[in-house]
């Protein structure tokens, strides 16, 4: 509704000609025709409205009055002040914090680039089966490795082998498990060993102790990621698996967490603990080589007892739930160097979880199974069989 403002009606004397004219009968005619013609100009303005080119307004909008009135001049204001941005400015999300290098986390969120898998030479031929010396690029680093390719057409499925502990000084190009090499290869299955860097003729990384070893497990991700990428003929890309020992079976794992799908199934023997802290207290802590490395730990990230949270964020254990492929973990009861007690929890850690994990204990094998090992390849075998069919 319009507002109008009201004043004190204010009186003017009339001339003695205006009061005469007025009490002529004359002026009514006039009086008439002027109401008639104001009668009249609603309904013109409002014909030149319809017919204009300007835009219709919805009922209730359109302003009654050339004139605004106080209502409508304040509603004005109020949709030019909604409409002006506001003087303080709108927060942006906050995007999450990176994480610390050092962590399972960051090699979930990391990209890996593994490629350019390539045979260098011909080490042997065994009949069965022929081993070359390879290499793969990834993590701007060049990898070498060891595979063996199975004789006959192909293509063959792919196993990924991640080797224990062996001091990087005094290791050669496809050192550790020659048992699993040979069997597997004889089974038909191409068998790609990893060096890890620093090791062999691997670009070197002097950080991975620093780096609790993570940086190992990019380095098997890269590998299968550079069978996946590959056009070498014998390598069946569909079917790959992971196999670690050891150390490398702390590998495979934090594999699994931070790529799961990335495989189709995987083994470990005698592995490490699924925890850092443990790893560290039964490996780092004695060792007087690392000495050096444990007192740097100790000034930037803090050791175990002071930053518990940090070693668990290191760990794979925590985020075992990622964990999609199949999992065969073999352990003798024996094991002095790995001790049985951690595959047990890492185990009780993927059934709490729902995975498909078996578990298979040697009674009285140690860490290398010695008289059971026919037992555990054969079991391997045949869960790779499953698997990667």
């Amino acid at each position: 509704m319009r507002a109008t403002s009201r004043t004190a009606p204010v009186a003017y004397p009339l001339s003695r000609a205006g009061v005469d004219w007025l009490r002529s009968p004359t002026w009514a005619p006039t009086i008439l025709n002027s109401v008639k013609a104001l009668s009249v100009l609603p309904a013109v303005l409002l014909l030149a409205a319809c017919t204009s080119g300007a835009p219709t307004t919805a009922p209730g909008d359109q302003p009654s009055s050339t004139t605004p009135s106080v209502a409508s001049t304040a509603t004005n204001a109020a949709s030019a002040s909604a409409a002006r941005p506001s003087a303080t400015p709108t927060s942006e999300p906050t995007k999450p914090p990176k994480p610390n290098p050092i962590s399972i986390q960051a090699l979930i969120t990391k990209k890996y680039d593994g490629r350019d898998l390539k045979v260098r030479r011909l080490v042997a031929d065994y009949g069965a089966y022929k081993r070359y010396i390879v290499s793969y690029r990834g993590d701007g680093l060049t990898i070498s490795g060891v595979m063996n390719v199975p004789d006959g057409k192909g293509p063959f499925p792919v196993l990924v082998l991640n080797h224990g502990y062996i001091d990087p000084d005094s290791y050669f190009p496809g050192q550790g498990m020659p048992r699993e090499h040979d069997y597997l290869a004889r089974r038909g299955y191409v068998v790609l060993h990893t060096d890890y860097r620093g090791h062999a003729s691997s670009d070197n990384d002097r950080e991975v102790d620093y780096e609790l070893r993570l940086p190992y497990a990019v380095d098997t991700i890269n590998a299968v990621k550079a069978v996946k990428s590959s056009k070498l003929p014998f390598l069946d890309k569909d079917r790959v698996g992971w196999l670690g020992r050891s150390m490398g079976g702390g590998v495979t794992l934090t594999a699994l967490v931070a790529q799961p799908g990335l495989v189709d199934a995987a083994v470990i023997y005698a592995s490490v603990s699924s925890l850092a802290a443990d790893n560290w207290r039964q490996f780092y802590r004695p060792s007087e080589d690392r000495s050096r490395t444990n007192r740097r730990i100790a000034r930037t990230y803090g050791l175990p007892d002071k930053s518990p949270e940090f070693w668990r964020a290191a760990s794979p254990r925590p985020y075992l739930s990622r964990v999609t492929e199949p999992l065969l973990v073999h352990h003798g009861t024996r094991d002095n160097t790995c001790p049985i007690r951690w595959s047990e929890a890492t185990v009780k850690t993927l059934k709490a979880s729902g995975k498909d994990v078996t578990f298979v204990k040697y009674r009285g094998e140690g860490h290398t199974f010695d008289r059971q090992w026919r037992r555990s390849i054969e079991r391997t075998v045949a869960f790779f069989d499953k698997h990667l069919d």
